[in-house]
């Protein structure tokens, strides 16, 4: 539900329900990163209330558009943090696959040292493409 001038566009108060501090926080916070909004904040009228009101004013730029621009934002940053995530939890599943079959191996020869590998990898975000990139990975290698 929005609430706002029919006069003025460029602010408004958006009620969200069913919404609680997690939304209302990760929207707040892109919505201040855009530099068409002068001000934006949240409040949550009662703690027993499953409702968020969010404020925002901008620069001249419609309140709503604003804000839909910025949950399309904030939606492509969290498919962007899942796909890293389910890649690293790929990569950490088969290093340890690997992990295993070099300890089977070592099992059956008889070797007693134990030789981990383990990767850092350093990201970076780069706005101009407005994503992170991988800026250097490592390997670094223990035998035990």
């Amino acid at each position: 539900m929005e609430h706002g001038s029919f006069t003025d566009n460029s602010a408004a108060t958006f009620s969200l329900t069913d919404e609680d501090y997690t939304i209302a926080n990760a929207v707040r916070f892109t919505l201040n990163q855009d530099p068409r909004v002068t001000f934006c904040g949240y409040s949550i009228p009662h703690p027993s209330e499953a409702r968020v009101n969010i404020r925002v004013q901008t620069t001249g730029d419609p309140a709503r558009e604003v804000l839909k621009d910025e949950c399309q934002n904030l939606m492509l940053m969290c498919r962007h943090v899942r796909c890293t995530f389910d890649k690293a939890v790929e990569h950490f599943k088969a290093s340890n696959a690997v992990k295993a079959l070099k300890i089977d191996s070592q099992d059956s020869s008889g070797d007693d040292s134990e030789e981990s590998e383990y990767w850092t990898v350093s990201y970076r975000f780069a706005p101009d493409i407005n994503r992170w990139q991988a800026e250097a990975v490592v390997a670094i290698q223990e035998v035990w």
